[in-house]
């Protein structure tokens, strides 16, 4: 079993708010064209017309080689966190996505990577989770390796 887990709303509030990104900067506004937008608090598509947020993200505590920072958006006003158990609108836009199990450590445990189909997902998220020196997961854009979701054990 496991839940995909969004941005923390707190954290997402601060963004919002102006607060600064990963790299210190605050978050860039655009509009959404409608498609490619996905929210990472809400985790779904930002409707084509409306404020969004670009900024830079690193889904870890503290630095290190393995702490990748890239963009993402989030929506410009607030917006409720992802809560639930079915598969998020933004992990079905997509043909496929990277897929990575992280040790408790926050390092990449190496075998674990895959491009996965969407209509895959669950089942390799069950296949990384069963093995005992992965903490969580990461999901990432295939082709721009965005950060999208961390899934963790229930």
């Amino acid at each position: 079993m496991f839940k995909i887990t969004a941005l923390p709303t707190q954290d997402v509030r601060r963004l919002q708010a102006g607060g600064p990104d990963a790299y210190g900067a605050a978050p860039e506004r655009a509009l959404s064209d409608g498609a490619g937008n996905p929210c990472r608090h809400c985790l779904r598509q930002i409707p084509e017309g409306r404020d969004m947020l670009i900024l830079a993200h690193r889904p870890f505590l503290e630095t290190h080689p393995y702490a990748e920072t890239g963009p993402i958006f989030l929506c410009a006003d607030p917006c409720d966190q992802f809560r639930g158990d079915d598969m998020p609108e933004i992990l079905t836009s997509s043909p496929d996505y990277l897929i990575k199990g992280y040790g408790t450590n926050d390092r990449i445990i190496y075998g674990t990577g895959a491009v996965t189909p969407t209509d895959q997902i669950s089942a390799k998220i069950d296949e990384i989770f069963a093995r005992p020196d992965v903490a969580y997961i990461h999901i990432r854009s295939a082709r721009n390796n965005c950060y999208q979701a961390r899934v963790d054990r229930v």
